[in-house]
């Protein structure tokens, strides 16, 4: 039996590790390469969820931005989740995050979200302050990520197929 599809959009500011975390989590690779992703890379995994039918991510990294635009809007149509992305060394990211989930609920009023902060990996560079993910786990599921060694990557993952339908 197949499992289940369902439409995850990776989205957040330039360089913040979108595109490393999708090759973590999907072929357990990480590059220091740094390629920008040019409009939309698609890639998916099977995740299994306790005692539920497997769930297929279909995972669309779309390019850094820190606006949505109407081609960008286009891509999230559909779409049951949003891994949001923001780079700890970088309070910007933060924001323009919190900013992408605004603009992206006019579209997907019902998609459930979770907030990678990422490059844990740096954690004694970060801008961003303890107490402002513990305001944000208020409002939303917050995991500190490391695309370089793996941590927390899977758990977002599964953090957020766990929160979707059947």
């Amino acid at each position: 039996m197949s499992a289940m599809a369902r439409k995850i959009c990776m989205l957040g500011d330039f360089g913040v590790g979108k595109t490393s975390l999708v090759s973590r989590y999907v072929r357990n690779t990480f590059s220091d390469r740094y390629l920008t992703t040019v409009g939309v890379k698609v890639d998916s995994k099977e995740v299994i969820r306790d005692g539920r039918d497997p769930l297929k991510l279909v995972v669309w990294d779309i390019a850094g931005k820190s606006a949505l635009d109407a081609l960008n809007m286009s891509y999230l149509r559909g779409a049951s989740g949003l891994l949001l992305v923001a780079d700890g060394t970088r309070e910007q990211t933060l924001r323009t995050a919190i900013d992408l989930l605004l603009q992206s609920r006019s579209l997907l009023s019902g998609a459930q979200a979770v907030l990678l902060v990422n490059k844990l990996d740096l954690v004694e560079r970060w801008e961003v302050a303890p107490s402002t993910l513990v305001e944000l786990r208020k409002t939303l599921p917050v995991i500190e990520t490391s695309a370089l060694s793996g941590d927390g990557v899977d758990q977002a993952f599964v953090e957020l197929a766990r929160s979707l339908d059947p």
